[in-house]
């Protein structure tokens, strides 16, 4: 039988299995600083979520389909979420021109406005990184993209807008390449969430 990350014991044998916890105590946090911004605001998780996600991305993907493989919840949860931002005018629907069942989410002012507030929940976190070494940072950085690149591949993550998964993306002699922009990338420059990412097809 597998042992848990959780048990003590394991953790004291396995430096994977601390990282691990590591990272559940920093998702813990996450969703701390995201459920008391959003109950400041009278808004759900996800309805904060939706809202930001609707500032800093394309109207493409502003959809409920969209929207409920990116968080990862069923198309009806999400779409009650819209309802609601509807009812408190924060978003309007733009339909598409030869399919009135078809909308993708737009924010209005208001909904602008209150997204760039909670939009800022998350740098709690951000905070303490500016205490480590650039060098440490970008150490970080190339785990986690490893870490985000292989849960992918095994179906725990759907959506992934990295480099490390774009076909622009190549790896030159050791030195990250980017062929949309025609240029290497240093480490620190891979993206998490590129608005150019192309999925390399299989």
């Amino acid at each position: 039988m597998k042992r848990s990350v959780f048990d003590n014991k394991f953790q004291e044998e396995s430096v994977e299995s601390k990282i691990v916890v590591a990272l559940e105590r920093i998702s813990e946090a996450f969703r701390v600083l995201l459920w008391e911004e959003s109950k400041e605001h009278a808004l759900s998780p996800i309805q904060t979520q939706i809202l930001i996600f609707c500032l800093f991305h394309d109207s493409d993907k502003s959809t409920v389909s969209h929207l409920a493989n990116e968080f990862n919840m069923t198309k009806s949860t999400i779409s009650d979420s819209v309802k609601s931002l509807l009812s408190k005018k924060l978003i309007i629907k733009e339909t598409e021109s030869d399919d009135n069942r078809s909308y993708s989410i737009k924010l209005t002012d208001s909904g602008k406005m209150l997204a760039k507030k909670v939009s800022i929940f998350a740098n709690k976190i951000l905070e303490p990184l500016a205490n480590s070494t650039a060098e440490q940072n970008e150490l970080l950085l190339s785990g986690l993209l490893d870490l985000i690149s292989n849960l992918q591949n095994s179906g725990v993550i759907s959506i992934n807008r990295m480099c490390l998964s774009c076909r622009f993306h190549e790896v030159i002699k050791k030195q990250n390449f980017c062929h949309l922009l025609n240029s290497p990338l240093k480490k620190s420059e891979l993206r998490i969430d590129c608005r150019d990412h192309e999925l390399i097809s299989t």
